[in-house]
């Protein structure tokens, strides 16, 4: 007897950890840009370069393990809104880092503070949406029980 397409329990996805480790450090990044504008002490810039480069190599491994999730089965849909908000803070991000190589003042004061401010604007509403790109969720066509 077939019954109505149901949602089973969902499944570990290895994804959200990584976005939500990387999500946090760049979002770190725009504190220590904020403190590097107000006090001018060069270690918060330094600071913001390494959490940058940090945030963007957690982001890579957190797309490895999105294609992971999607190639084993256990993502489901994918939801498009996180997926565009997380690319455009990683290109975001991407160039920030590129500022931030710079000497001085200007590696932060106006445009890594600007970009750091953007990126973490654009995490914070996906941290709210769930620091998931998928659902997690398979549809069961028949149950057989």
């Amino acid at each position: 007897m077939a019954t109505a397409p149901r949602t089973i329990r969902p499944r570990l996805l290895l994804h959200p950890p990584f976005v939500s480790m990387g999500g946090t450090l760049l979002i770190a990044a725009f504190v220590t840009d904020w403190e590097y504008s107000n006090t001018a002490l060069f270690q918060w810039a330094n600071f913001s370069a390494w959490l940058i480069t940090g945030g963007l190599l957690l982001a890579l491994i957190a797309s490895i393990l999105l294609m992971v999730d999607l190639l084993i089965g256990s993502a489901g849909r994918v939801r498009r809104l996180p997926l565009i908000l997380l690319a455009v803070a990683a290109i975001v991000s991407i160039f920030n880092v590129f500022v931030h190589s710079r000497d001085a003042w200007t590696s932060v004061v106006p445009t890594g503070l600007t970009l750091s401010a953007i990126a973490a604007i654009l995490l914070l509403v996906v941290a709210f949406l769930g620091w998931s790109v998928t659902d997690g969720r398979i549809r069961a066509e028949e149950d057989r029980s």
